[in-house]
This record gives structure tokens, C-alpha cells and sequence, in this order.
């Protein structure tokens, strides 16, 4: 298959024509990719803040159409159009039964970047190739779990469908799933890209009253307003917690997210929290990044909660269709959150674009 082959971190990616993928095995499916969006999380790893074994196909928020399945499987067909997930829930394990899907046993894969028996179902010239991120979609096709291929009605394009596969499923999730978000409260988000928008946007969906929407970059800002914040930040000219006081009356927000990536944002998230507000670590900072809690006694009698998100703590089976079903309601903007497209030649120019933040998402034609 063709892919865009990372082998040496902070060196564009090589697209090459001679990965061989296998046939899917029992409860798996092969998808030929469509389209798929560029991640900071695939920047990550491409720039070495995520250690990862190389060489390795990355990209996990993905669209194509089914090309064949495997043994037991008999809820999709070749032909059938999906979106890929880099959580599939297995229905069975420790936390699927808690009702915790996205860290169900299968999404080890994000870390591991292996099925769960350690293979990867990719190699090249005899050498095993890495599937990225649990998904490897930056290459024409993926062989996945049958739970991570949720199919999509025909009339929703695959362009826009990808987008929901990691941005908006992990976005919206975080408010509605991870944290809770209820009617009227107030809400700081802290990095207005893909994931971060969606944030907002599952914000307004949940009836927050205060939506304040922080970044250094205008455009973003401007994006921010659109998808339904009340308030914007520059963090360059005004003091975050300050600004969050002034917009909820000296109490501080209920609810903080951090949607960029930094341990010290996570930090300000908890500042600006009021007592009893709870801040959410959606973005993934580099391995090397800590967050402190200083002074961890005011920590304790202010009764702040700190929460972790995966995937926005979604069941990929439920909130897929339920996304593209509001979507589709005009309750959820998905193109405008895709401020780019190219073809996957252009990968490398793309993750340009991400690192000096030039729009929003850039969503790749794959094949």
C-alpha cells in the first residue's frame, strides 16, 4: 500500500508504495482511506515529543469505505462507508463493562502501537512497520478492529466525515462525557485548535452560560466566536485568570479545559478554577512535561478535581452517528473546522502549517 512513512523523528515524512498490510483476520476489517485529518497529536510523534518504535505509518482520524472483512464479523460489509477510531471498545473487558470505553484493553494500541498480541499487520521489505496511534491512516489502507469501523449513512462526505473520528468526538466528548458540563455553568478553553474548537462547540451544545475561549493566535479567536464563545482571550495581553474572574464575578470558572498540549496551561486551568471546579487535561503534553500542585494543601480544602480524557471518554459505536446526527441538524459545524485539504504528497507542508498554526485542521485525500 502506499504511506506516508515516518523512520527518523524531526525529518519529514517519505511517501512510499511498497507497505504490505495483511488480509483481516478474525473480528478485524481492511479499509481503503478516504481521507484523513492531521492531528498534533501524529506531530507529536513526528517531532519526538511521544517516543514511538519506527518506523511507523501515523494518523488515526480517519474516513474510507470497507474493502473486506474478516471472519465473524457481520455488521459491516465491503462497500460500507466508515469512520475509523483509534478507541475500539470491546464490549467485554475490565472497563468496557464500567462503562469506560475509550479505555478499553484495544485502545492500548495508542501507546503500543501494536495489536494487542503484538503484531502490527504492517511491514515493509520484511521489516514490521508500526501502526501509528492505534489506526496508521496516513497510508490508502488499515486493517482495524471491527468495533473500529463505525459505519456512516452514505450522504455524509467523507471529508467532513474524518474530522469526527479524533477532533470533534474527543472535543465535544470532554464536555459532555469527561466533565459534565451542565446548563448555565462557565467554561475556560485553553487552545482553539481542532480539539479545542470542538470544545467550545460542545460547550454551547451543552448549555453553558460563559464560554471563554483562549489562544495567542487571532484567527483562532475570530473561529472561537463562531462556534459559540461568549468571550475571547489573547494570553499574550491579558492575564488569563484574571480575565476568567472579571467574566464570572471574582468566583473563578467551573470548568477548565486544556486543549493545547501543556502542563503549564493545565496549571493555569487550576488557577483559574473556582473552589470545587474541576479542570480537564485533553491535549497531551510532551513526556517530559509535569504538572504541580503548589500549594497542594489549598488544593485539598478547595476540593479542585484534576481529570485525564481519552478520546473525550466516548463510545466511538454511540457517538459517531449521534455526532454526524447533529451535524447533519445543523447543531454541529464540522466544515468549518477543516480549514485546509491536500492531497498526501503534501503531508510534510501540512504538519508545517500545524506547527506554526495556520488554521485549523487540514484534512488529507488519501487516495
Amino acid at each position: 500500500m502506499k504511506a506516508a512513512l515516518l523512520e527518523t523523528p524531526g525529518k519529514p515524512l517519505a511517501i512510499v508504495d511498497d507497505v504490505d498490510i495483511i488480509d483481516p483476520g478474525p473480528g478485524q476489517v481492511r479499509v481503503a482511506v478516504s481521507h484523513c485529518g492531521v492531528c498534533h497529536s501524529d506531530l507529536s510523534v513526528i517531532d519526538g515529543a511521544f517516543p514511538s518504535p519506527l518506523p511507523v505509518v501515523l494518523g488515526h482520524e480517519a474516513a474510507g469505505v470497507v474493502e473486506q472483512v474478516g471472519a465473524g464479523v457481520d455488521h459491516l460489509a465491503p462497500g460500507d462507508r466508515v469512520v475509523l477510531t483509534p478507541c475500539p471498545p470491546c464490549g467485554r473487558c475490565y472497563w468496557c463493562v464500567r462503562c469506560e470505553p475509550a479505555l478499553c484493553i484495544q485502545s492500548r494500541s495508542i501507546s503500543t502501537n501494536t495489536f494487542l498480541d503484538g503484531t502490527t499487520g504492517l511491514s515493509r521489505n520484511g521489516q514490521t512497520v508500526y501502526r501509528g496511534l492505534g489506526v496508521a491512516a496516513f497510508g490508502s489502507h488499515s486493517v482495524t478492529q471491527a468495533t473500529g469501523a463505525v459505519k456512516i449513512d452514505d450522504d455524509v462526505p467523507l471529508d467532513v466525515a474524518c474530522v469526527v473520528g479524533c477532533a470533534v468526538q474527543t472535543g465535544v466528548g470532554a464536555v459532555i462525557h469527561t466533565a459534565g458540563v451542565e446548563e448555565g455553568a462557565s467554561v475556560l478553553v485553553m487552545g482553539l485548535g481542532g480539539i479545542g474548537l470542538s470544545i467550545v462547540q460542545g460547550a454551547r451544545l451543552a448549555g453553558a452560560g460563559r464560554i471563554i475561549a483562549s489562544d495567542p493566535v487571532a484567527e483562532r479567536r475570530e473561529a472561537a466566536a463562531h462556534f459559540g464563545a461568549t468571550d475571547t482571550v489573547d494570553p499574550r495581553e491579558r492575564d488569563l485568570g484574571t480575565a476568567c474572574l472579571e467574566a464570572t464575578g471574582d468566583i473563578g470558572v467551573d470548568y477548565a479545559f486544556e486543549a493545547a498540549g501543556s502542563a503549564a496551561l493545565v496549571e493555569a486551568g487550576l488557577a483559574a478554577c473556582r473552589a470545587g471546579g474541576t479542570t480537564v487535561m485533553v491535549g497531551a503534553a510532551p513526556i517530559d512535561q509535569s504538572v504541580t500542585l503548589a500549594p497542594a494543601a489549598v488544593f485539598v480544602v478547595q476540593e479542585k478535581k484534576l481529570s485525564g480524557c481519552v478520546l473525550g471518554s466516548c463510545n466511538s459505536l454511540l457517538e459517531i452517528p449521534r455526532l454526524l446526527g447533529l451535524w447533519k441538524a445543523g447543531r454541529l459545524d464540522l466544515e468549518a473546522l477543516i480549514t485546509a485539504r491536500r492531497p498526501l504528497a503534501e503531508i510534510n507542508e501540512a504538519l508545517d502549517d500545524l506547527r506554526n498554526s495556520r488554521g485549523i485542521r487540514t484534512v488529507l485525500e488519501v487516495a
